[in-house]
């Protein structure tokens, strides 16, 4: 099968180097290094993920400082979360208390990321709304080490992720414009291994200085340290001016209302669907109890389940920006289907350990390309509002997805669950094929 690049067509390094593959027409907006037309059938258009582009040997500073800033946050705040339910029962507090100073504090995230999304498409500088969410986030989380009653807990537990709620959206642009198109999945890939990294190291460091006489306070109260080595990797950021918004791949034209484009807002609502099945991984814990993992392991696990995602994310980050990212997504969709079916029939604790590692990568393929599809569709100048909807979305359906999940666990059984996810997760995977035909194939009108 023969193909030919368009001629209206012009790639992003002829258009820097002068040299045109074409003249401007109507999809001049589209460009040759995302599509090529199929010679066999006239008029199709398909999307091959940027093959003629090339790759720095290197991330970019900026996706470096930020990749350690998460580090350094994680670390310090999974110090401390493990902790937390001894903690707030130690004074005083119920279970159910656990779960509302969670969800209110997710909420309050959630709602902070879409106003912040949308504040940093009304700034050229994104760097303050970042540095000031990881400010608060460092400054109030040590206080945990002074709270005398549950409600103080409730404070700055909330106060922290009212710091991730502003640093979120504004963060994620700067990781978008740090890099071309083409590396959007390597990037994000990188920034969400390095998260997960801090995931891995936080316990384990509480562990270490637990078991080296500290006291549960002293542990929280020396979080301050990679706290204050996070903002200082903020600092070290450099954000570049922002330049003019380039024609775009897969995006729309923005028409006068400044609104987000059809096919994005689409997409969305298939994150929407799948958010829906994904409940907290709290449950998963719970299952690898019934199924005889000790309780003593179940940290261990946990681990393990991390470090599956630092390996993933940044691997399957990368291959997303060689392959199609909406084909890797449903891949990893169909790997969490997989992996909750299996769950519900599994019946030894070797099959957990197994399957967790599964789980674990099925991370690695959605998290960095949910993002660089993001990256792809929204205009430069509204990538605020696109983070922001898109990490609103996650949080909301958060709340919905955990009650039905544990209705179902509680009033009929684990296996239902497990299965009621796999089959909200199934019709988000069809709709994402759906979806993605406008990948392959672009019609007027879509």
């Amino acid at each position: 099968m023969s193909k030919v690049i368009c001629p209206s067509f012009t790639s992003p390094d002829a258009r820097r180097g002068g040299k045109k593959l074409g003249a401007a027409g109507p999809l001049d907006w589209l460009t040759a290094d995302n599509y090529t037309l199929d010679a066999s059938r006239v008029g199709a258009l398909r999307y091959v993920s940027e093959p003629t582009a090339v790759r720095t040997s290197r991330l970019p500073r900026t996706v470096i400082a930020l990749g350690l800033t998460s580090f350094l946050t994680d670390v310090g705040s999974d110090m401390i979360f493990p902790l937390l339910p001894g903690f707030i029962a130690a004074l005083g507090g119920q279970t159910a208390f656990l779960g509302l100073i969670e969800g209110i504090a997710d909420a309050t995230s959630s709602v902070l990321k879409l106003a912040s999304g949308l504040w940093a498409d009304r700034t050229p500088r994104k760097k303050p709304l970042v540095l000031l969410g990881y400010g608060i986030s460092s400054s109030v989380r040590p206080l945990m080490a002074l709270a005398l009653a549950p409600w103080h807990v409730l404070c700055v537990r909330t106060l922290d992720r009212v710091g991730k709620g502003i640093r979120t959206s504004p963060r994620d642009v700067l990781l978008s414009s740090a890099v071309p198109a083409h590396e959007a999945g390597r990037a994000f890939g990188f920034h969400r291994a390095m998260d997960h990294a801090g995931a891995v190291v936080g316990p384990l460091l509480a562990t270490l200085m637990l078991s080296q006489g500290w006291s549960v306070r002293d542990v929280f109260a020396a979080a301050v340290v990679p706290g204050v080595l996070s903002v200082l990797c903020v600092l070290s950021v450099r954000e570049a001016p922002a330049p003019p918004a380039p024609p775009r791949a897969h995006s729309e034209p923005v028409p006068s209302g400044q609104r987000l484009p059809k096919r994005l807002w689409s997409y969305l609502g298939i994150i929407a669907v799948f958010a829906l099945s994904n409940s907290s991984d709290a449950f998963l814990l719970v299952r690898a109890r019934e199924l005889g993992v000790d309780v003593a392991a179940l940290p261990l696990l946990w681990t393990a389940l991390h470090v599956v995602k630092v390996a993933s994310a940044y691997l399957f980050g990368t291959l997303s920006d060689r392959v199609s990212r909406p084909a890797l997504l449903g891949f990893g969709w169909l790997t969490y289907i997989a992996s909750y079916l299996l769950l519900a029939v599994a019946t030894e604790p070797w099959q957990v350990w197994a399957l967790f590692a599964l789980y674990g990568t099925y991370y690695g393929m959605t998290e960095p390309v949910e993002r660089a599809l993001i990256r792809e569709l929204a205009p430069t100048s509204m990538q605020g509002r696109a983070f922001g909807y898109f990490n609103l979305i996650g949080g909301l359906c958060a709340i919905p997805a955990g009650v039905l999940t544990g209705y179902l666990w509680q009033s009929f059984s684990p296996e239902v669950a497990l299965r009621t996810g796999a089959a909200f997760a199934a019709l988000a995977c069809l709709l994402l094929g759906w979806w993605s035909r406008g990948f392959r194939r672009l019609r007027p009108g879509l």
